[in-house]
Formats: structure tokens, sequence, C-alpha cells
């Protein structure tokens, strides 16, 4: 494709889908502009783009860390995330690599396309009239109105239920945790690669850091 016929995209976050039970919703959005896509994926990518979200480096690599540093010592480097197609409520996506000299374009999940993106920081594209049939301008709220909902989703957000001595939601909201009792749960949670509620402890652990200085 021509480039005025690209749209760049940059990951924004991951929620739980409202969509479809047990899965996430990758939220991509327009640079320079004001359209989100909401993407559909499972809960182990989500947990691959949330640890690269968060800067988590796991003990072992995952299966994207493992995909690029494969690519990297044979010289071959990803141009770009193209998401060509949205059929049936699927997105296509095409990675294009080239080796300096030859270019290749394998086809790909998207959300296997953008966990790679993320750790090689190529552009992540999208046709405009991908945009104009699954994009939606997100909606600002006064700031009180965001504290009202955060308390009220606490619960779901915040307190996890774990049988194997995790987080539970019978222990105190992660808010209240000291700044100490926050590092040394985050180290725990990494160790034993549960990311995706390592990601939410990290996240907290930045707010009130950010709130202290």
């Amino acid at each position: 494709m021509e480039p005025h016929e690209k749209i760049r995209l940059r990951v924004l976050g991951i929620s739980y889908s409202q969509i479809q039970s047990g899965a996430y919703a990758l939220i991509l959005a327009q640079v320079d502009g004001p359209y989100r896509i909401p993407v559909v994926i499972g809960a182990s990518e989500a947990q691959s783009i949330a640890i690269r979200m968060e800067n988590i480096i796991p003990p072992r690599p995952m299966t994207h860390d493992l995909f690029v540093s494969f690519a990297h010592a044979f010289g071959v480097k990803l141009k770009e995330v193209m998401i060509y197609k949205f059929e049936d409520g699927i997105f296509s996506s095409e990675l294009t690599f080239t080796d300096g000299e030859r270019q290749v374009v394998i086809d790909s999940r998207t959300s296997d396309a953008i966990g790679i993106a993320m750790r090689t920081k190529a552009p992540i594209y999208t046709t405009p009239e991908i945009l104009n049939e699954t994009g939606f301008i997100m909606e600002e709220s006064p700031a009180e109105d965001d504290e009202d909902e955060d308390d009220e989703n606490n619960d779901t957000d915040e307190d996890i239920a774990d049988e194997d001595g995790g987080i539970s939601a019978s222990e105190p909201k992660l808010e209240n945790y000291a700044i100490e009792e926050l590092e040394r749960t985050l180290e725990r949670l990494i160790a034993e690669e549960r990311y995706e509620e390592a990601s939410k402890v990290s996240e907290i652990l930045k707010r009130k850091r950010n709130n202290k200085n």
C-alpha cells in the first residue's frame, strides 16, 4: 500500500473484554487522531503485551521475545505491521520483514503481530476503511467521575482471587499497601511468572510513587 493509505496506530492499553468472556480487549489508538480500535485477544497474548507495556523483564523469554531474538540473530528486522482486513469480527495482519536485501511479508494473528512490534519498536498501521468500520471516539470524563468509578470498580480491577496463595478478594485493597509491600509483591509475582497480576501491581506502585514525589 502507498504511505497515504496507512493510518498509524499505537498501543493504548488492555482491558477485560466486554464482548467475549475470558478474553481481553487490546485498545489501539490512532496516532494524532481521536479514534480507538478494540481488538479481542486471548489471555496469554494479553499477558505478553502487558508485561512489555509495564517494562517487566520475565525470568525466562516468552514466545514473542524468543521470536525477536531469533530474527535479530539472523539479521532480520521487522519493518512494519499492517492490520489489513476485518472480517467476521476478526482482524488480519501482516508482518513485513527485511534483511537489508529482500523483503518478506508474513501473515499473522494481530495479537502476535503487535506483541512482536512492541518488542522491536516497529510501526503499526491499518487502513482508513478498517478505522472507519471498527474505530470509536473515547469520551473524556471529569476527573472526579473517574475517581468515583475507580472506587466502585476496586473489587474487580484490583482484588484478584487466587487459590494458590496469591492476592485474593479477602485481602486489603492493593492501593492500601505500602510501597515496600507492593515492591515485594511485584517481585514474587514476576518470579512465579504471574505477569497479568504483576502488571496491575506495577501500575498501582507507579501511581503511589508519583503521589509520593
